[in-house]
Protein backbone atom coordinates (compact mmCIF):
# COMPACT_ATOMS: atom_id res chain seq x y z
CA UNK A 1 0.00 0.00 0.00
CA UNK A 2 2.82 2.38 0.84
CA UNK A 3 4.56 1.60 -2.45
CA UNK A 4 1.40 2.48 -4.36
CA UNK A 5 1.18 5.81 -2.52
CA UNK A 6 4.78 6.58 -3.39
CA UNK A 7 4.08 5.59 -7.00
CA UNK A 8 1.07 7.91 -7.06
CA UNK A 9 3.13 10.81 -5.71
CA UNK A 10 5.87 10.21 -8.29
CA UNK A 11 3.36 9.97 -11.13
CA UNK A 12 1.63 13.19 -10.05
CA UNK A 13 5.00 14.98 -9.91
CA UNK A 14 6.02 13.72 -13.35
CA UNK A 15 2.65 14.64 -14.83
CA UNK A 16 2.90 18.09 -13.23
CA UNK A 17 6.30 18.73 -14.79
CA UNK A 18 5.03 17.46 -18.15
CA UNK A 19 2.02 19.82 -17.89
CA UNK A 20 4.34 22.71 -17.10
CA UNK A 21 6.48 21.93 -20.17
CA UNK A 22 3.40 21.62 -22.39
CA UNK A 23 2.13 25.03 -21.28
CA UNK A 24 5.51 26.61 -22.05
CA UNK A 25 5.61 25.43 -25.67
CA UNK A 26 4.94 28.28 -28.12
CA UNK A 27 2.46 26.69 -30.53
CA UNK A 28 -0.09 28.30 -32.86
CA UNK A 29 -3.57 28.82 -31.35
CA UNK A 30 -5.51 25.59 -31.95
CA UNK A 31 -2.68 23.20 -31.05
CA UNK A 32 -2.05 24.05 -27.36
CA UNK A 33 -5.67 23.30 -26.48
CA UNK A 34 -5.64 20.02 -28.39
CA UNK A 35 -2.35 19.00 -26.79
CA UNK A 36 -3.61 19.88 -23.30
CA UNK A 37 -6.85 17.90 -23.76
CA UNK A 38 -4.96 14.84 -25.00
CA UNK A 39 -2.51 15.13 -22.11
CA UNK A 40 -5.31 15.39 -19.54
CA UNK A 41 -7.05 12.32 -20.95
CA UNK A 42 -3.83 10.28 -20.85
CA UNK A 43 -3.04 11.51 -17.33
CA UNK A 44 -6.52 10.58 -16.11
CA UNK A 45 -6.20 7.09 -17.58
CA UNK A 46 -2.85 6.61 -15.82
CA UNK A 47 -4.08 7.88 -12.44
CA UNK A 48 -7.36 5.92 -12.58
CA UNK A 49 -5.42 2.78 -13.51
CA UNK A 50 -3.14 3.24 -10.51
CA UNK A 51 -6.06 3.89 -8.17
CA UNK A 52 -7.89 0.82 -9.47
CA UNK A 53 -4.82 -1.29 -8.81
CA UNK A 54 -4.81 -0.04 -5.20
CA UNK A 55 -8.42 -1.14 -4.73
CA UNK A 56 -7.76 -4.49 -6.38
CA UNK A 57 -10.19 -3.94 -9.24
CA UNK A 58 -7.90 -3.17 -12.13
CA UNK A 59 -4.43 -1.90 -12.74
CA UNK A 60 -3.84 -3.61 -16.01
CA UNK A 61 -1.96 -0.90 -17.92
CA UNK A 62 1.17 -0.14 -15.90
CA UNK A 63 1.22 -2.35 -12.81
CA UNK A 64 0.85 -6.10 -12.58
Amino acid sequence: MLSMLISLIIIVLVLGVAWWVITLLPLPPPFPLILQVVFVIIALIIVVDLLLSISGGGGRLLWR
